[in-house]
């Protein structure tokens, strides 16, 4: 049994984390719920008990086991190292350690073995890298991969409640244009090279939990009038010929996907059919005719739920174990 603090516990991605570790009945002797002074004084219900929501100050993390942190990049800055200091093994959501050699980016499915035990401070990933690694690991494991094209098509609701109150209530608040009715190149803000960083979080970090350094990745990313699940299309030019059959059968109930490719019956992932759920939505497997090795294929995902809440909780179920 372990104490465990969840940091953010009132947004969407720490209320999703606080579901998900009753539902998958985390062992947890005593939870703490902190986040901004705005929240505190709150009620949660977590377990039959109701909890008050405190505010976040470094002194909270004493006597704890783990931390689910989901509160952005600026408090992850502040605290993570304070959690960690105080013996907290953290897992953190936001995108401030991602990229330091020191800290593992951890896909659960792909690379578990990334955690050590000295490990006190360990990244969750991009929620639109998270549902593209399973697949990949599964590619280059069997054909080799020499160059991955990612384009998204992310919903509002990777951008919290103020994405899905532009989009529910047809407004511009949020967004540098509407969103209802409308496509949005633009991700987070872009650098000097054209890309965005949600772009080149992609790029990154693919090659990081891939461990491949330096494997040839491109990504666009764009936002789409969708409330849950990000969709996205991967082609991949391979090391190694492969048969669209067998690449199939590697996706089917593997690492947590779901194959859903029967285009004869009109059977392909859709956002609908990935809110809500855990599994990896993935189809559309077919030639990229235009390469002497290329593959298209397609996942969807809910990117609260799976792109972000629950690959933490099965990371802190890895710490368990460490």
């Amino acid at each position: 049994m372990k104490k465990v603090i969840v940091v953010g516990a009132t947004g969407l991605v720490g209320e999703t984390i606080r579901n998900i570790l009753e539902e998958r009945e985390f062992p947890i002797s005593e939870v703490k719920f902190l986040a901004s002074s705005r929240s505190a004084g709150k009620e949660i219900l977590f377990n039959g008990k109701s909890h008050v929501v405190k505010a976040l100050s470094g002194d909270e993390f004493d006597g704890f086991d783990i931390a689910f942190f989901a509160a952005g990049s600026d408090v992850s800055k502040e605290y993570v190292p304070i959690a960690a200091e105080k013996g907290v093994r953290v897992v953190d959501n936001s995108s401030y350690f991602r990229m330091d050699e020191n800290v593992p980016l951890v896909v659960p499915e792909v690379n578990p073995e990334a955690i050590k035990e000295s490990d006190y401070i360990i990244a969750n990933p991009n929620c639109s890298t998270i549902q593209c690694m399973a697949p990949l690991f599964q590619i280059n494991k069997h054909y080799g991969i020499k160059r991955v094209v990612f384009s998204t098509y992310q919903s509002v609701s990777g951008s919290g409640v103020k994405g899905l109150k532009d989009l529910d209530e047809g407004i511009q608040e949020f967004y540098p244009f509407p969103i209802k009715g409308n496509v949005i190149p633009h991700i987070d803000s872009f650098l000097e090279n054209g890309y965005t960083k949600e772009e080149m979080k992609m790029i990154n970090e693919t090659r990081k939990i891939l461990g491949i350094d330096d494997l040839k990745v491109t990504a666009t990313t764009v936002r789409v009038p969708v409330r849950f699940a990000h969709s996205v299309s991967i082609n991949v030019e391979t090391e190694k010929d492969f048969s669209v059959d067998d690449v199939k059968e590697l996706m089917d109930c593997k690492l947590g996907m779901k194959l859903m490719d029967d285009v004869s019956n009109l059977v392909y992932p859709l956002p609908i059919f990935a809110e809500g759920k855990d599994e990896i939505l993935i189809g559309r497997i077919r030639r990229d005719e235009s390469l002497e090795h290329g593959l298209n294929l397609w996942s969807v995902a809910d990117n609260i739920r799976k792109g972000a809440a629950l690959n933490a909780v099965q990371i802190g179920e890895l710490l368990l174990r460490s």
